[in-house]
């Protein structure tokens, strides 16, 4: 009963209100008509329907498919010409339909098959993914595993299953003038674009760009001391030993593909390579090569490399403690030299440079961290930069890279078993960069006469300064004297720079 008088209250208004501006009564009608509609657009019809909206899929009601071909050249502003918004095309070569959608630019997206885990309805597993964003905020919130990001990222999951919200929707195109390319592909000039969702834009400017990663690298080179790894350069070679963990994980994802239990959507050794890279535990570094050579697995690798970022007091001390003895553990290492500051500022010039004649591709995330580092080094005269980088700047675009990634939790984009398969990769690439840097140490003490504690060789994932913490944690369990907090900060910062030179490479060879 309520619902009818509220029916009849705003059929009344919109009538009233029409009646003085000469309105014909189709338009009442038809505003009648979207009154009754409106419980099919609420969320719990959202989390009822079986298929995924008609832009992704391309799969629109036959009454609502419009040939392209039959629209060149109408009015789109003549309603008489009988011009309606264009959602596909009849294929001239195999006369089968295309649905999907123009985007901003006109460019036609092809609408794609999407599946859930199981084969479950749509709004099922939206459903099912709203409790595992909300267990994501709660390992962030309470627990406190990587709270920083892990909150955006679940919260931006939350907004990115919330049926029928649009937050991730793409921008439209609509109402322009269509055309063919030579191949048959139509395009739209001239139309009227229909805004996105927030999310969409946040992951267009700040991931599709890489611009956010970067920016993060700048914040990152502003808090990080590099005195520990210029005193003791040879602790690079740990750093570069950890990330043996990324090759473990990209031939594993490539045999996986091979053996044709996981199908990746896209080139196996692009995704490959962008599964490896969760062995370097930098989340940053994850994100920045993912989005260039896989997108669509972005969600699932980016919580897999903050997850175990998260997870590193738990996973790292039973590997460390299983490859080292008593005796080993408990070696103290000699106090760092004292690094002048005209090295500190060499350094990061040096590193760039480096990088700039031996491997070019890696240098947007290089030189973003070393710009933050020499910021951080010159002192009083750009300390405004320095602590802008370091805090604000870095805060804000954690937010919304977090709302950006989270965007991708889609539930036929996380629901799956390629995600399962991510995960478990990832997991494995984490432990073996962990003991590689562990069984380097070890290495490295045959053949040098000063002794390196090989706990500070689990740091050289690039988890700072969490990695070099417990490596730390470790060492004083055995020895409540033994300190090696410092002098596992060398690894440490090596390895966010492995991380981001591998990068570069696997982009390079892949892209």
């Amino acid at each position: 009963m309520k619902k009818f008088l509220m029916a009849l209250i705003v059929a009344a208004g919109c009538l009233s209100a029409g009646a003085g501006e000469g309105e014909s009564p189709a338009k009442w009608e038809s505003t009648l008509k979207r009154v009754g509609d409106l419980p099919g657009d609420t969320g719990i019809a959202g989390f009822c329907r079986r298929s995924a909206p008609a832009y992704i899929t391309g799969e629109f009601a036959p009454e609502d498919r419009v040939d392209a071909y039959k629209m060149v050249g109408k009015d789109p502003h003549n309603p008489q010409s009988g011009y309606k918004t264009p959602n596909g095309y009849i294929d001239k070569q195999t006369r089968t339909w295309v649905g999907g959608y123009f985007d901003g630019q006109g460019t036609f997206v092809k609408g794609h098959e999407v599946k859930v885990l199981g084969n479950l309805p749509y709004g099922v597993g939206q459903l099912i993914m709203i409790p595992l964003c909300l267990v994501m905020m709660y390992l962030a919130i309470v627990k406190g595993f990587e709270p920083l990001l892990l909150l955006p990222i679940g919260f931006g999951g939350l907004l990115a299953n919330c049926p029928l919200a649009g937050v991730t929707a793409p921008e439209m195109m609509h109402d322009g003038i269509i055309a063919f390319t030579t191949a048959g592909i139509p395009f739209m000039q001239g139309g009227i674009v229909e805004p996105g969702g927030f999310l969409y834009y946040f992951f267009k400017f700040g991931i599709d760009t890489g611009v956010f990663p970067i920016m993060i690298f700048m914040g990152v080179g502003a808090m990080t001391d590099f005195a520990p790894l210029i005193a003791n350069p040879k602790m690079a070679l740990l750093g570069g030993a950890a990330q043996f963990g990324i090759f473990f994980a990209l031939f594993g994802a490539l045999a996986l593909a091979g053996l044709g239990w996981i199908d990746f959507g896209i080139d196996p050794i692009k995704a490959a390579a962008s599964i490896g890279i969760i062995g370097g535990a930098d989340g940053p570094t994850a994100i920045w090569l993912t989005s260039r050579l896989a997108p669509d697995l972005l969600g699932a690798i980016a919580v897999a490399a903050y997850s175990y970022m998260a997870l590193v007091p738990i996973i790292q001390p039973p590997i460390m403690n299983a490859l080292t003895t008593k005796a080993e553990r408990a070696i103290k290492m000699t106090a760092l030299r004292e690094v002048t500051k005209i090295e500190k500022i060499c350094f990061p010039l040096i590193v760039l440079l480096l990088c700039a004649v031996l491997l070019p591709s890696a240098v947007p995330l290089i030189g973003a961290m070393m710009l933050g580092n020499l910021a951080k080094e010159v002192g009083p005269s750009v300390s405004r930069i320095a602590d802008t980088m370091s805090n604000a700047l870095i805060n804000i675009v954690t937010i919304m890279l977090g709302l950006s990634v989270g965007s991708k939790l889609a539930c036929e984009k996380f629901l799956s078993g390629t995600t399962l398969g991510i995960l478990a990769l990832g997991l494995c690439a984490f432990c073996v960069g962990t003991a590689a840097g562990v069984l380097m140490a070890k290495l490295m003490n045959v053949f040098s006469k000063t002794k390196v504690n090989p706990l500070i060789g689990s740091a050289g994932v690039s988890a700072v300064p969490m990695a070099a913490r417990v490596s730390n944690k470790v060492s004083l369990q055995n020895d409540p004297t033994n300190f090696v907090l410092m002098q596992a900060m060398g690894p440490n910062v090596s390895g966010v720079i492995g991380s981001a030179v591998v990068a570069g490479v696997l982009y390079t060879l892949c892209k």
